[in-house]
């Protein structure tokens, strides 16, 4: 059992060694991938030590049994402790996400319901706010076109974590809030008090450390600049500050307005490219892999809905996991964790399901 561990413990100590070389950090890209292998094999070595240790504790605790009560007493302990550590080990050789160790750049967008869809969209970015706050996550506004009444009609913010350590990582949790989410309440526009439903959906993409990860070819992109419109600064309105580009093998498009210059605007659109991108490559990756890298709560379908917030009756409900909850007060807030927990679980479950199908 576990017999193929010993070969990413060979890896991490091998990376170790790397890391423990100054050289290596005259390469911060390799330094940070190296970082985030690292981080994530600690986890694995650690509970396979530990699963060793117990096996050892056990056999010894069951020769000296018979001698010493105490020591029949482990020995029970043993036995239920070993599947325990068993189950942590097998779930943490579950093909990982390989971009989980990575930031995110997170985008809202209001969709059907007008203004109160734009309200939403809002909401919506104050919760991921909270929640990164709530990490210990550092989050930058990247973008954000406002609604007339308030809210956002489209937002970006950058999110970064800290350590390198995968399950850990910004886009490991937030990578399960793409789609779309569904609030009925009673818009601060209704006079007659009727609960509407209107939507917005959520984006996210893992974040590029280095420019150099992704080659992008000048002759792949088309340009465009124009007239940013909204509020802002003097340049609003008067220069070609916005840009727009569209990456033609992928049809990808990104625009940015939310800077004076027409040269921030396009290093920002360029930043956010890029992070698309790695998505859009990492999505061929998988579709080409078997179905033990297939996620059950993680669709690259940017329309589908995975959840309702109800108000009137302070009611949360993930569609993808069943998960439901009369808390919205505290999810609107910044309370989201346990609905991204039930994404991992049931992730984890599908997984280990399809390598299970696998190995037979």
């Amino acid at each position: 059992m576990f017999e193929s561990v010993q070969t990413l413990v060979d890896e991490y100590a091998q990376i170790q060694g790397r890391l423990a070389d100054p050289a290596v950090y005259q390469d911060q890209g390799l330094a940070r991938k190296l970082g985030r292998r690292g981080a994530e094999l600690s986890s694995i070595v650690e509970t396979y030590r530990r699963w060793q240790q117990a096996q050892e504790d056990l056999e010894a605790s069951s020769e000296m049994a018979e001698l010493d009560p105490e020591f029949a007493a482990e020995a029970e302990e043993l036995k239920v402790a070993i599947p325990v550590i068993a189950e942590k080990l097998r779930r943490l050789l579950i093909p990982r996400d390989p971009n989980d160790g990575r930031d995110a750049i997170l985008e809202v967008k209001g969709g059907e319901g007008g203004a109160e869809a734009a309200l939403f969209a809002g909401d919506l970015l104050r919760m991921y706010i909270r929640y990164a706050e709530s990490r210990g996550w550092k989050t930058e506004l990247i973008s954000a076109n406002e609604s007339d009444l308030g809210g956002y009609k489209d937002a970006q913010i950058a999110i970064k974590g800290k350590g390198n350590d995968p399950a850990q990582g910004v886009y490991a949790a937030l990578k399960y809030e793409g789609g779309v989410h569904r609030v009925q309440r009673v818009p601060v526009t209704e006079s007659q008090g009727r609960i509407h439903t209107s939507a917005a959906a959520v984006l996210v993409f893992p974040e590029v450390d280095e420019p150099e990860e992704i080659e992008i070819q000048q002759n792949d992109l088309k340009i465009d600049v124009y007239r940013s419109s909204g509020p802002g600064g003097q340049s609003v309105n008067t220069t070609d500050s916005a840009v727009r580009i569209t990456h033609l093998p992928t049809g990808i498009v990104v625009a940015m307005q939310n800077e004076k210059s027409q040269l921030q605007n396009r290093d920002a659109a360029m930043r956010v490219l890029r992070s698309r991108l790695l998505a859009y490559q990492q999505e061929q990756i998988d579709a080409e892999n078997s179905d033990a890298r297939h996620s059950q709560v993680r669709s690259m379908d940017r329309s589908e809905r995975i959840r309702t917030y109800n108000f009137p009756e302070n009611r949360i409900a993930d569609h993808r996991t069943g998960y439901k909850a009369y808390n919205l007060d505290a999810v609107i807030n910044g309370d989201i964790q346990p609905l991204i927990d039930s994404c991992i679980s049931v992730d984890e479950e599908s997984r280990l399901a399809a390598l299970g199908e696998g190995e037979d």
